[in-house]
């Protein structure tokens, strides 16, 4: 199956797609951490069935010295034993945030708490929009039928320029 459009190779494709990624960029640059980062993306991207995005944040993670026993935990977090607190609490706030459409109730207040336990402010506004910026980056992927094992680490980089 083929893609459906090269969205970089379009004139307002292209123009979109450098703005999105410099907020991209902007969350990658914040407070909140780069394993955090990593770990919210692949698993909102499991969970999107967004193969693009499951090759990209697995191999930028594993480049960033992530281990192979945790990439391969995300999808079953809840029944390991690898994560931190911290890392647990914003794995529970990517899902609640990313199921919206599954008939879930939302947040809960229970998880945000947590989160408030382990993220100040400007690390949970990075967090907030980083669900929002990876759920949107997943249904791009998802729609143009972008498929995964051909991404290359920082394949994009000229893109901040």
């Amino acid at each position: 199956m083929e893609a459906r459009m090269d969205l970089m190779a379009n004139e307002i494709g292209a123009k979109i797609g450098k703005r999105f990624f410099n907020v991209s960029l902007a969350i990658q640059q914040s407070p909140l951490p780069r394993t955090v980062q990593d770990l919210v993306m692949l698993r909102a991207s499991q969970i999107n069935g967004c193969g693009w995005c499951v090759d990209v944040h697995t191999k930028e993670a594993a480049g960033a010295g992530e281990t192979a026993v945790r990439l391969n935990l995300v999808a079953a977090w809840r029944e390991s034993t690898v994560f931190t607190e911290a890392e647990r609490a914003a794995l529970a706030l990517a899902e609640e945030g990313t199921r919206l459409a599954d008939a879930h109730p939302g947040v809960s207040d229970g998880t945000w708490a947590r989160v408030r336990e382990h993220y100040d402010e400007d690390q949970i506004a990075a967090l907030v929009y980083l669900i929002a910026m990876i759920n949107a980056a997943n249904r791009l992927g998802v729609i143009v039928r972008n498929r995964g094992g051909s991404y290359e680490p920082a394949m994009f980089a000229d893109l901040a320029n």
